[in-house]
């Protein structure tokens, strides 16, 4: 009943995002809408070495299951990103404000990291003819312009040198986070599709694998290896078997990757990332 009850609300709304974009009451336009604590040290740590640990496990099998280089961006980025929204409704649901907390401020430093890596691995992998030098130049300019990464840093800049928002922009924004978490779970099930699940069962369901099978041990292993706190170890347990993120279809898009890959790994991992959260949430 504790997964049932802290899950359900989440694909629930997951769920009807889809039924209501099959009867066509949601469509593109509705769709495509906006969608250092010391505390949090012993999780930023462990989070970070993990996702390095499966990024550098998902490179291996690029090469051992040879992977084209028109699919290595969407399959690396299918490892290891992870579903914000989703994340933020489940970890409110089971570990209330206080675990929120936590889990913003590790996505705070995860996020950058992860894009770096995605963005590196898209650009090598992109199957132009160009020499290592202006590879370089082109990761580092997707880099430096990519919006989350962007988002992330001026929020810790913003964190460091100022504090926190005024009152009148605090409630504001709680306001507006009341109303964009259940509009974007509704979203991430309208944009599910299975139609390129069984061209790609197969990378699909290993990417999905090391998302939420491999991630979530290495994660366990650096927890443990950290001390974390009782909080800490939940929220980054959850993290870790969390799906696949969205958002990967769209990186994969601008950096010529194949997206039909990505659909189909975002799909599975969402689906399977019911099982994993359900057994963290039963353990713990």
């Amino acid at each position: 009943m504790i997964a049932l009850n802290n899950l359900f609300p989440v694909f629930a709304l997951i769920g009807l995002g889809a039924l209501l974009k099959q009867i066509h009451l949601t469509g593109e336009s509705f769709l495509s809408s906006p969608s250092v604590d010391n505390s949090a040290t012993d999780l930023i740590a462990a989070a970070i070495c993990a996702v390095v640990t499966v990024y550098l496990i998902s490179a291996i099998c690029l090469k051992l299951f040879r992977v084209s280089n028109f699919a290595a961006g969407s399959f690396s980025q299918s490892c290891y990103r992870f579903n914000t929204y989703a994340g933020m409704a489940v970890i409110m649901n089971a570990l209330g404000e206080t675990g929120v907390l936590r889990f913003g401020i590790l996505i705070g430093f995860i996020i950058p990291i992860i894009n770096v890596l995605a963005v590196s691995t898209l650009t090598w992998y992109s199957g132009q003819t160009i020499d290592t030098r202006e590879r370089l130049r082109i990761t580092l300019r997707a880099l430096i312009s990519n919006p989350l990464i962007i988002g992330c840093l001026a929020g810790m800049a913003y964190s460091r040198m100022v504090g926190e928002f005024p009152v009148f922009l605090d409630n504001t924004f709680r306001l507006a986070a009341m109303v964009t978490l259940p509009l974007a779970l509704l979203s991430i099930g309208g944009t599910l599709t299975l139609k390129n699940l069984k061209a790609h069962m197969g990378q699909a369901f290993l990417g999905s694998a090391i998302k939420l099978l491999v991630l979530p041990s290495v994660g366990w292993f650096f927890l443990k290896a950290f001390d974390a706190s009782p909080l800490s170890f939940q929220v980054g347990m959850l993290f870790f078997t969390l799906p696949t993120a969205p958002a990967i279809i769209v990186l994969s898009s601008q950096l010529n990757s194949d997206t039909e890959l990505a659909s189909a790994a975002i799909a599975l991992s969402t689906l399977l990332s019911f099982f994993s959260m359900s057994a963290v949430l039963l353990i713990l």
